[in-house]
């Protein structure tokens, strides 16, 4: 079949955020690394935590969800995100969004609360390695030392003044999860890129 007789749909690939960027972080100095985990499934999340419905909830996801403030939990594939006293953001593997939106929405049967797919609203992307922390502090006024914000830790944030969602994945504080809007992560790419050149020598 040439290539005139093949669906225009079938020739599109989606893109994300930060499609064409992975060349530029890996220039970066060897003290961090940076990689998009694209097309994560993201699903926000709002149910009374004291209600029936989290205790369904919490079946779904394998683990209750984080009360404690600026916290998050991580179960099997997923990573549940504490935003606000009844509001989380669930973090999946890519393409699992529906089929969890639908066991979520299940679960909450008729009890106060929401499920709504945000997938397409943030990328997501990690940084490691032992100047990420100091990558960071460049453009963030979080203490993100791990006696201060241990594993676990999630936060919302500017970062060059981007609203960020950071979450600390280690005790050492070198790993962790930045979580960023898709309208404004090629500007938080660039960003990240300028201050990541000025990271010399080994930690």
């Amino acid at each position: 079949m040439t290539a005139e007789h093949v669906s225009p749909s079938k020739l599109l690939r989606p893109l994300s955020p930060l499609d064409g960027w992975q060349a530029a972080f890996d220039a970066l100095p060897n003290v961090v690394a940076v990689t998009e985990i694209a097309f994560m499934a993201q699903l926000n999340l709002r149910v009374d935590p004291s209600g029936p419905a989290a205790g369904a909830v919490a079946k779904v996801l394998g683990s209750a969800l984080p009360t404690q403030p600026c916290s998050s939990t991580r179960s099997g594939e997923y990573q549940l995100l504490w935003l606000g006293p009844d509001e989380w953001l669930i973090l999946a593997p890519e393409g699992a969004g529906p089929e969890l939106e639908t066991a979520l929405r299940e679960a909450i049967g008729g009890e106060p609360g929401a499920v709504t797919d945000v997938s397409a609203q943030r990328t997501t992307l990690a940084l490691s390695g032992c100047a990420s922390r100091e990558l960071l502090a460049k453009g963030c006024s979080i203490d993100l030392h791990p006696k201060v914000s241990p594993m676990g830790t999630c936060v919302q944030t500017l970062v060059a003044q981007t609203g960020i969602i950071i979450v600390a994945r280690d005790e050492t504080a070198s790993d962790f999860l930045l979580v960023v809007r898709a309208s404004f992560a090629q500007y938080f790419a660039a960003w990240l890129i300028d201050a990541g050149v000025e990271l010399t020598g080994a930690c």
